[in-house]
């Protein structure tokens, strides 16, 4: 197979996204759209890989650099264009002799099977093969006028098309793929005599033609092309990358009674026979395994739960949790970086912050692990079959033994030994009569002050 690149361009203002945040680094699914289209060309092969940045936007070019080592940014300064954006590369990529795919940093829902005909184009003997598709309204997007045999002939803007060519409903996605060297070749006789005085990508089609290339379109669904440039665009984006994985998860043997109220993350991992309820959103990290329940309205992050675990309703797990076999985590419960044995249960009102609870453990409503002094983290651990009564403290750092107990109420600030009761809390003490006594002296003095 003939080697891969890619080149991804990320150097859009995105002003009309109104955001402090550089357009391509807000996120879909959990992710940032340029680490989306990233994992897209990884995935197909494409062993270098440049993003050609902004220099208004360094903290783009510090997450391409992060991801894909030293070397992977070109900057576009000033930006003339996407012709000109793709030059940009060109210095990065001397060294290479192979295809290069041409992709955009904001459009996120791209995955590898929708990009995969222009390489497979390029196998066929095509010189330059780009990306069409046919959305719903085409009304301002530019057309591909392919002769009979198919043949890309050039791609003509809406507003200069003619009546006749705007009738054409397969309309150019912006993707490309050719070879290194005529690619390359090509772009540096594009030209900017145009209203924007910019140099475009799409001038290269005509370019090819007349050197007498072989030149084609293969077409991607709507959805996986589509662009990102405002915030309604970006929900719209959510909402689809949201239905592709509740189908995913049902066809995979997920139980959903209502997917449409299930928000995903991009890698949320869900085993067959596992039952998400109403109400639940994943944040980044998550596991559940075959047999685990999670209740309505639960968040989950960073966490996994283990087969036959129950969790929720109104739960949360932070990142660290670990739910184990059977275990359960009830309403109103919160758990970070905490293992929950096997069989073990927090089901009430909760929270429990770095540590450990040994299989069979009981934690009682309203225990709170006391893990942070305003400075550092300390853990608490509970051990196996331990019973912990409602309203206990654990100040940690701390450890409660196998079977022990704690008594409702209580603030353990010490050690407490295999199968011992601990007790931690004021000596009740009863005044007989005093409630009398204080209610008749308000009573007197609310009367003396009406008078």
């Amino acid at each position: 197979m003939t080697d891969r690149a890619a080149i991804i361009l990320a150097a859009g203002q995105g002003t009309r996204m109104k955001s402090l945040l550089p357009k391509v680094l807000h996120r879909v699914g959990g992710r940032t759209m340029l680490d989306r289209v990233i994992d897209t060309v990884q995935a197909m092969g494409c062993e270098r890989v440049v993003v050609v940045v902004g220099d208004h936007s360094p903290a783009v070019g510090a997450l391409a650099t992060a991801r894909l080592g030293a070397g992977s940014v070109a900057v576009q300064d000033p930006p003339l264009g996407t012709g000109h954006a793709v030059l940009a590369a060109r210095d990065a990529l001397a060294d290479f002799e192979g295809d290069v795919l041409i992709t955009y940093a904001d459009c996120p829902l791209q995955r590898p099977e929708d990009l995969e005909p222009l390489f497979a184009l390029r196998a066929a003997g095509t010189d330059l093969a780009v990306l069409g598709f046919e959305p719903p309204d085409p009304l301002l997007y530019g057309r591909l006028i392919q002769g009979a045999d198919g043949h890309l002939l050039h791609i003509v803007e809406a507003r200069d098309a003619t009546p006749e060519q705007k009738a054409v409903r397969t309309c150019n996605a912006g993707m490309m793929v050719g070879d290194r060297a005529r690619l390359f070749g090509w772009l540096a006789k594009v030209g900017n005599a145009n209203s924007k005085q910019e140099y475009y990508l799409t001038d290269v089609v005509g370019l090819a033609n007349g050197e007498e290339a072989r030149v084609r379109a293969a077409i991607a669904p709507a959805d996986a092309v589509m662009g990102c440039d405002t915030q309604s665009q970006m929900a719209k984006a959510e909402a689809i990358f949201q239905a592709r994985r509740r189908a995913h998860f049902l066809d995979g043997g997920v139980a959903m009674p209502a997917p449409e109220t299930v928000h995903f993350a991009w890698d949320t991992a869900v085993a067959a026979g596992a039952t998400i309820e109403q109400f639940v959103v994943f944040g980044p990290g998550v596991s559940v395994e075959t047999g685990a329940t999670i209740r309505a309205f639960t968040h989950l992050e960073g966490a996994v739960v283990r087969g036959g675990a129950i969790v929720g309703p109104y739960a949360r797990l932070r990142p660290g949790a670990e739910i184990g076999e059977d275990a359960h985590v009830g309403n109103f419960v919160e758990v970070k970086k905490v293992r929950l044995g096997k069989g073990a249960k927090a089901n009430h009102l909760s929270y429990l912050g770095d540590g450990s609870v040994g299989a069979g453990a009981n934690i009682g409503a309203g225990t709170i692990f006391c893990n942070y002094d305003g400075f550092d983290k300390y853990e608490t651990h509970v051990g196996a079959g331990a019973f912990i009564g409602s309203n206990t403290s654990l100040v940690a750092p701390v450890r409660v033994g196998d079977g022990g107990f704690t008594a409702t109420g209580s603030v353990i600030t010490q050690d407490v030994s295999a199968d011992a009761m601990a007790v931690a809390r004021g000596v009740q003490v009863e005044k007989a009569g005093w409630a009398a006594r204080f209610r008749e002296a308000k009573r007197a003095k609310k009367e003396a002050k009406g008078k």
